[in-house]
């Protein structure tokens, strides 16, 4: 049995509470693994990373942001089939879905990497003469990805792609019934050359964790994919 850890300005850390959270094969009822119940001061160091880490990576070209998402997606297919074991163990789903559903995620990472040649401005008709209004597309800062548990893995870069590449940083929050394959996301983000505290992994209960980042004065966007 796995016992993961919050992963948090590119390490591995353990998390304020120390309470775990039980997380359950669905079709045996097994424990398969526990991750951390992470509390609000977790939460507050991921987000104070992301910001820091994003007033640098701002500065890079969105072309030298897309290879980092390449290299992510380069990482997935080399994984591929233990991420999707991982999905259909702790989610449920058949093999050959779960399978698509990573081949899913390294493909959208590489179409978010295309669309760097695509973050463009605007000129701007002025009411006067001789004068011209200019448009440009700023970062908003630090983005917060809630997820659901049913496409688990695919739900991370749908959220992490479109920001990292605008030059935003993001944490994320699994759901606590598929939280395996997001750590281990984590690990991949862990090996690759992606700057430290771009994206961080806060594990934990929506009254807590998701409370706590939807609401966080740091967080510019919140990406929130479930149900009442």
């Amino acid at each position: 049995m796995k016992r993961y850890r919050l992963f948090i300005n590119g390490e591995f850390v353990s998390h304020a509470g120390g309470k775990m959270i039980s997380v359950l094969n669905p079709a045996t009822e097994e424990v398969i693994s526990e991750i951390p119940a992470g509390t609000i001061t977790d939460v507050d160091a991921a987000v104070t990373a992301a910001e820091t880490a994003q007033r640098a990576w701002a500065k890079r070209p969105a072309i030298e942001r897309a290879g980092f998402l390449r290299e992510l997606a380069k990482e997935i297919r080399t994984r591929h089939e233990m991420l999707a074991r991982t999905v259909s163990e702790e989610q449920g789903k058949p093999l050959p879905q779960a399978q698509a559903e990573v081949t899913s995620a390294a493909e959208y990472l590489e179409y978010n990497a295309e669309f760097a040649r695509r973050v463009e401005g605007e000129i701007v008709e002025s009411d006067r003469p001789n004068e011209h209004i200019f448009l440009f597309k700023q970062p908003i800062g630090v983005a917060a990805g809630i997820l659901p548990w049913n496409s688990p893995f695919f739900m991370i870069v749908r959220k992490l792609a479109p920001a990292l590449v605008t030059g935003n940083a993001i944490v994320i929050k699994p759901s606590s019934e598929t939280p395996n394959c997001a750590f281990e996301f984590a690990e991949i983000v862990a090996a690759s050359s992606l700057p430290k505290g771009l994206f961080s992994l806060v594990s934990g209960s929506g009254a807590t964790v998701g409370k706590a980042l939807a609401g966080h004065p740091k967080v510019g966007i919140v990406s929130f994919t479930g149900s009442v």
